[in-house]
């Protein structure tokens, strides 16, 4: 069975051809980092719109990988949901435009199951049931995944996640987009124990976790730096 398979929940549109017998055979990714860059975070408008320009060039560069035409398409998923509500809509016209156009099935498909069921993709690939951490953009949860369709929830986080922290704090520190991803480089060459931060729940008994505190604690380091510099930057730790 070939499935093409859309996603476009945020910044990125990426099309893959899966064969149940033969694997992955193409994926083709676009990612709209230089575009958002501008704006110092994702403008979900922007973000919607160059979903629709990157979706159809970027489906006929994979079926062309994959040597194979619209004919040969088994079935067409998309990412219903979560993510930013244009930008999903985006991909879930194509699919559904494009499986009546042929006459096939289209499958949504949860966000955060396609996460939890990506390892699966791997050649060394967990068996059921395992432990999944998902940090997801919005998300920061422990789930139990004993099958496909049979998931628990082990514990999440009770305010922010984990991603929306770092984000939030290298902007604070004015780190260029994406400031997540340069904050954890940057965070490498440091020097430990110039700053103590707090880590919330430690002693919870559970597997919740809290990350909102720690934000409120860079804030309020980074506001003691400045009031002792005299300075809006930063010095190197």
């Amino acid at each position: 069975m070939l499935v093409l398979g859309i996603e476009s929940s945020c910044d990125e549109t990426g099309v893959a051809l899966y064969d149940t017998e033969r694997g992955l055979l193409a994926h083709h990714l676009h990612t709209q980092m230089a575009m958002h860059a501008e704006y110092g975070g994702v403008v979900p408008e922007l973000a919607s719109r160059d979903h629709i320009r990157r979706v159809v060039p970027l489906t006929q560069g994979c079926l062309k990988e994959a040597g194979v035409g619209y004919a040969d398409i088994d079935a067409v998923a998309f990412t219903q949901g979560p993510g930013l509500g244009g930008a999903l809509l985006a991909g879930s016209g194509f699919a559904n435009a494009l499986a009546f156009a042929i006459g096939k099935p289209v499958i949504p498909v949860h966000h955060l199951e396609g996460h939890l069921l990506s390892p699966l993709l791997a050649d060394d690939k967990p068996e059921f049931p395992f432990v999944a951490l998902l940090v997801s953009g919005g998300h920061t949860q422990f789930m139990a995944v004993r099958g496909i369709g049979d998931y628990t929830l082990l514990g999440e986080s009770v305010d922010d996640a984990a991603g929306e922290a770092f984000d939030k704090t290298a902007k604070l520190l004015g780190l260029p987009y994406p400031g997540g991803a340069k904050l954890s480089e940057l965070a490498k060459l440091g020097t430990p124990d110039t700053f103590t931060f707090p880590r919330p729940m430690l002693y919870s008994h559970d597997l919740q976790m809290s990350f909102s505190g720690l934000k409120t604690a860079v804030l309020t380091a980074v506001e003691k730096v400045r009031a002792e510099t005299g300075s809006d930057e930063i010095p190197e730790q």
